[in-house]
Parts: C-alpha cells; structure tokens; sequence
C-alpha cells in the first residue's frame, strides 16, 4: 500500500463531467489500496473570472481582500469533487487551506508556504477517507486566507506530499508527461520516463510549461517523486503506477535506474523554446566600474527578472555597449525604469526587440561530455540561424534568436542531438 497524493489542473475540472472522470480515477488509486489526498485547481478560466471581478470592484484593491475572492474557484472543486466520490459510494471529505491548516507568510496573492498540520488529515485517511483539499490557498498567522501565484496548486501539491511522507505525487494535466520538447513542433519528439528534479527545473525556467518552477524547486528541496500523467485517459484506464506517464526523481534514484538497466545517461534530455523574451541594448555605456549595477539595481527594485546578459569590449576605455533580455511582459516597465535612470546609467541610445526567442538545451549528460554548445552553434550556423546571446548553466545552454526561426532551430536541434523516436 501507498500513500499517494493526486493534483489536478483546471482543465482535469472544467464542469461535472470532466470532475466525475477524476473522482473515477481517484476511486480507483483507492481500491488499489492506497491511502489518497487530492488537491485541485479552480475550473478552467475561473480564477481569471475572479481576478476581473477584483479589479471592477476596485483598481487597486487590497490584496488580502483578493485573496478571499480567487481562492474561492479551488474550495468550488474541492466540494464537488467530495460529493462526487460520495455518490460513488466513497467516503470523501474537502479539508480547506484554514482547516489543516497550510501555514503561510503574509505576502498576498503570493504567499510561501511554511508549513502545513497533518495530524487530522492522517488520521482521516488511515480510516479509509478520501482528503480533497484546495490547491493554491493557506492561512496566515492571524487567520486571513493566502493565494500562491498562479499555478500555485502544483506546489499545494508538492508540499502536502511533503508534509504527509506521501510515496509519490501524481500530477495530473492535459498531456501525459514530459517530452524531449514540444510535439506540436516536432513530430518526433519522445516522451521521457524519468527526468531528474534539475532538469526538470531548467526546462521550466526555459520554457517547458509542463510544470512550475516553483512546485519543481519545492519536490527537489523535499525529495518528493513526481509522476506526470494525463487525466484524458479512458475510462477503464489502469492505475496511475502503470500508466507510462513521467518521473521526476533524483540523481540519485536516475543513477540506480540507469545501473540496473545497464545503460549510460542520456547527454540532452530536452529541448525548450521560449517566445515570451524581450530584448534591450544600451549603447555607448560609460565603462566604468558600477556602470553596469547603476543598470541591474532599479530594474531589481522594480522585480524585473533580467535573463541573458553581454557587455561587449569597451571602446578605448570609454563606452561600452550592453544587451540583456527580459520577460515580454515587464519590457515596457524595463522601458520606464531605464528612461527614468539615464542621466546615472549615461546610455546614449537604447534600442528593443521583442521579436527574438530563446532556445535551450537541456541535459545532466553536459557535465561529463564536451562539445554540447559547439553542437548547438554549428547546427544553427550551417542553416544560416544568427546567435544573439548566450547564457549557459553547468547542464543548459540557450541561445537568443529571431523568432521566426523558433521552430526551425527545435526541428534542427532535435535531430541533431539524436532525440529524434
């Protein structure tokens, strides 16, 4: 017997018919035998219907007053969940975020969670219940209801499985694991058995939208087993266990996997792309020592994550030029905060350029092999594909090109480092 907590997304929820499907998957981990929580989105679309209601009520509204409202989606589909296994003839029970309760800070619509009680909900499960908990939602200190971010039922997940020593956490979404990149783009692409929790991080942060950055930060600090699975399945569909769905593990148990089967690492696990970049230079820089932070330091203070950076030769000790990205949605405040802090940076001329994608290579295979990145700038040379930028990570490299070019540098990329099925 296991003991095993299962995620749902909000599409898995989307109206009674899709949510009597889950309650049927659900039931079905249980007359296996194991004990069973599971945690569950808003339905499809109504966090963002929640969100619009605040911001009529009220431009600049109170963020602990938001929370009340958008957490209300996932306590909708805890409810309905419970009934619906109830009606199956299960015993099923929803445990809101302020009744285990799940401990958070005080930052508003993007709490942390610190932690979470388990003692009640242990004991419901042993005696046979289904847990049915909200995603997304906590409590403070003094008692007021906290939202995560969104996507923040992943790591709802993620944490309860932590909390309750759970054996594996299954996270259910629209596709049925983790690729060795998109399939839309590439027909070819393999769905992976097992990915390490790094790798799994750095396809995230690149571009991978299987999962959270911050529900694969939280498994790999907890060492929490994450399967993903799609809950689009039959009917009749087998357990989640024997489904061929996708492992997030440790090094560690990879590198057992791997012993037993007899066989080395894979050297690229994935390949991502990102079309959400935006690109920024300032020319003619003074090169100067702290030239760049009088750049980097009210971009930080106004929470705008800056990704690849070049600071080019300086030109006989004068000026320099510097290129950074940042996400497409803060190039705008990027905009602002530069015009505001010219005459302290000393630029000249500032040029933008939101038509660029990031490419990346992923794969703990880099750390023994060499000629990884060579691969990678060869195959985009010899079809005429310009580099930008460069950044690199000890198991990642991703270059910044034109964004026309995203799905022929995938298509390239992919054949070239053998992840072709």
């Amino acid at each position: 017997m296991a003991r095993i907590v299962m995620k749902f997304g909000g599409t898995s929820m989307a109206g009674t018919e899709r949510i009597r499907r889950v309650a049927g998957i659900v039931r079905r981990q249980q007359e296996a035998g194991h004990e069973v929580a599971v945690v569950v989105s808003a339905m499809a679309g109504e966090t963002d219907r929640l969100v619009n209601f605040c911001r009529e009520a009220n431009a600049l509204y109170d963020p602990a007053e938001y929370d009340v409202v958008v957490a209300a989606g996932e306590q909708v589909t805890s409810g309905l969940l419970a009934l619906t296994l109830q009606a199956m003839g299960s015993k099923a029970r929803s445990w809101l975020g302020w009744q285990l309760p799940i401990r958070t800070d005080k930052a508003h619509s993007k709490a942390r969670i610190e932690g979470i009680d388990t003692d009640e909900i242990l004991a419901s499960m042993a005696a046979g219940e289904i847990a049915v908990i909200p995603g997304f939602q906590g409590m403070t200190e003094d008692r007021r209801i906290t939202t995560l971010g969104r996507g923040g039922s992943d790591t709802s997940a993620v944490a309860v499985a932590a909390a309750l020593g759970a054996d594996r956490c299954d996270i259910y979404t629209d596709v049925d694991g983790v690729y060795t990149t998109d399939p839309r783009i590439v027909a070819k692409a393999r769905k992976l058995k097992n990915v390490t929790y790094e790798e799994m991080l750095e396809l995230a942060s690149v571009g991978s939208k299987v999962l959270q950055t911050r529900c694969v930060a939280l498994a790999m600090k907890e060492n929490v087993r994450v399967q993903v699975l799609s809950s689009f399945i039959d009917e009749n569909a087998p357990a989640a266990d024997t489904l061929p769905g996708t492992m997030i593990v440790s090094d560690e148990e990879l590198a057992k996997i791997q012993k037993d089967l007899d066989m080395e690492s894979q050297l690229i696990t994935g390949i991502a792309a990102d079309k959400n970049e935006a690109k920024v230079i300032l020319t003619a820089v003074p090169d100067r020592p702290g030239a760049v932070a009088t750049i980097f330091t009210p971009l930080a203070a106004a929470n705008i994550n800056v990704d690849m950076i070049i600071q080019n030769v300086g030109r006989e000790d004068t000026d320099t030029d510097v290129t950074f990205t940042v996400p497409q949605a803060d190039l705008d405040r990027t905009l602002a905060v530069l015009e505001e802090n010219r005459e302290t940076i000393g630029y000249q001329k500032l040029t933008k350029d939101s038509k660029v994608s990031k490419i990346s290579v992923v794969g703990v295979g880099m750390r023994s092999h060499a000629g990884v990145a060579s691969t990678m700038f060869k195959t985009l040379a010899d079809r005429g594909i310009n580099i930008q930028a460069i950044s690199t990570s000890e198991i990642k490299v991703s270059v910044l090109i034109d964004s026309d070019e995203t799905e022929l540098a995938v298509r390239l990329l992919h054949t070239a480092y053998g992840l072709d099925g």
